[in-house]
């Protein structure tokens, strides 16, 4: 029974882990997509376009910047582990075939850390000892270079999840509305839904950024806004001039 109850603490823990790991592209792939769509929706609706117009243009571009955002997620992660990779193989030939020339930046490195010595002589003989402490050493250390964690299928896969669920908020009082189920200003409800989508976002955005609540739910409250007025406006003024 108790193996039982440790294994699925375990569980429960380690996909926790996993997902705090991929809490920003979470976070900001929601961000993302709401903002962009419902710049879309308050833009067509600024410029008094049919409803099924409207959902036509906000599911194609909830479609195409999904994939263009987590297509770059994944790229940014896929070359953040080539560049280490390809220096990790020129670290290993360095030591390999420089082991001096190495370990004098070994000791370059810890003399900066203000070591000196013996205690600066024993700390390089105790890294030096070790050919993956070593080149963990100069990787860190000289380099500045950390392993990317990441899988950058699941960083661009969380993105894409996040940019269209969140980014599809906006849209669903229109899809109601195109059936007839709304009788109400579907733009007004709209905005209110994604008024409270925006002030969750804020919250969850609080756990990455580690800022206060309720600067986090205003700066992203504003960012919509901005958005959407700006893009409402443009839509109205586009469709004045061009009709």
């Amino acid at each position: 029974m108790e193996n039982n109850v440790q294994e699925n603490w375990h569980s429960r823990n380690s996909w926790m882990s996993k997902f705090e790991l991929y809490l920003p592209e979470l976070v900001y792939g929601s961000m993302d997509g709401i903002v962009t769509t419902f710049a879309v929706v308050a833009g067509s609706a600024g410029a008094d376009l049919t409803i099924n117009i409207i959902l036509i243009l906000g599911l194609s571009n909830l479609i195409a910047d999904g994939l263009s955002m987590s297509i770059g997620s994944y790229l940014s992660k896929k070359s953040e582990q080539d560049n280490y990779n390809k220096h990790l193989r020129i670290e290993e030939w360095e030591i390999e075939n420089m082991p001096e020339d190495e370990k004098q930046e070994i000791v370059d490195i810890y003399k900066a850390k203000g070591f000196s010595g013996a205690e600066l002589e024993m700390v390089v003989n105790r890294i030096t000892a070790n050919k993956q402490v070593w080149i963990d050493t100069m990787m860190k250390d000289e380099l500045g270079l950390s392993i990317e964690k990441k899988s950058p299928f699941r960083s661009g896969l969380s993105t894409l999840m996040a940019f269209v669920v969140a980014g599809g908020i906006p849209l669903i009082v229109y899809v109601f509305a195109y059936s007839g189920k709304v009788g109400l200003n579907p733009f007004f409800l709209s905005s209110v839904v994604t008024l409270l989508a925006f002030i969750l976002i804020g919250y969850i955005k609080t756990y990455v950024t580690k800022i206060g609540l309720l600067r986090s739910i205003v700066e992203t409250l504003v960012l919509g806004a901005s958005a959407a007025t700006a893009a409402y406006f443009l839509g109205d003024y586009l469709e004045k001039i061009l009709t």
